[in-house]
């Protein structure tokens, strides 16, 4: 799959009660890279996905390589630049896990066979072919974001786009679906409140702060950046807390709290 660069130029978003939501939102993801788009409650995150997505449509430009995002690309858009949402009862709406998988391909014209190897396909990616009989709310949490996150692949787009993928996961649920993102070959934007899974998973990270972006880079720098985080809402991951500028490093005593 020939992957091309997610740009954003510009981007603002205010809803129609006049609420700003996006202020000048300028990023470019790599092809095949993973960026996590952090941020408080309200900094903008979903807004943001949404209009990657065409969903929502303010100011700025969306592109993905040369194709710009707009009233007459826009079905070809979606299907290049994929949205997995934060809550997957919102995705998943038929009576079969099947089913589902399949709408997308359906909708895009393809042969009941050519349907049938995509659903197979991106089920088996997420391990979940063999509940492709089953009905979607007989699933656990977790299995429902993995189909919901198949429903996408099947689509076979370019682009994947997540919400809150951990939210409301076990340790172990969040352990799987991250082993199965990070080995998706797509580019991938993630907008998520677990900075922890950003730190495992991504290459970049993009805070927003009031629907502006704050800083962009690794999260190792960036999450690092106590007076960063104090700023915009956020706290250091524990993982790197004790490598962020400023705090001495040492070896705890047993049983002594961090400092």
């Amino acid at each position: 799959m020939a992957l091309a660069p997610l740009i954003l130029e510009g981007v603002s978003f205010t809803y129609p009660d006049g609420q700003p939501a996006l202020h000048e939102v300028s990023l470019r993801v790599e092809p095949g890279e993973t960026l996590g788009l952090l941020g408080p409650n309200g900094a903008g995150k979903s807004t943001l996905l949404l209009q990657v997505n065409g969903l929502l449509r303010g100011r700025g430009a969306v592109r993905l390589g040369d194709l710009l995002l707009s009233d007459r690309t826009l079905p070809e858009f979606r299907g290049k630049v994929g949205l997995v949402f934060q809550h997957p009862d919102d995705q998943l709406f038929m009576p079969t896990v099947f089913e589902d998988v399949a709408f997308g391909p359906r909708n895009q014209g393809l042969s009941p066979e050519r349907v049938r190897e995509r659903v197979e396909a991106a089920l088996r990616v997420v391990d979940m072919l063999h509940c492709a009989q089953r009905p979607p709310h007989h699933l656990s949490l977790g299995q429902k974001k993995r189909v919901a996150l198949a429903t996408v692949l099947a689509m076979d787009c370019e682009v994947l786009v997540l919400d809150e993928p951990t939210s409301g996961l076990d340790p172990r649920g969040r352990r799987e679906l991250a082993r199965f993102v990070a080995d998706l070959p797509q580019t991938r934007l993630i907008a998520t409140h677990d900075l922890e899974f950003a730190v495992e998973l991504c290459d970049r990270v993009a805070i927003l702060d009031g629907g502006r972006l704050a800083a962009v880079g690794p999260p190792a720098t960036v999450l690092a950046d106590e007076a960063l985080m104090e700023r915009t809402g956020l706290e250091v991951p524990h993982s790197l807390r004790f490598h962020a500028p400023g705090i001495a490093h040492r070896h705890l005593i047993p049983g002594e709290a961090p400092p």
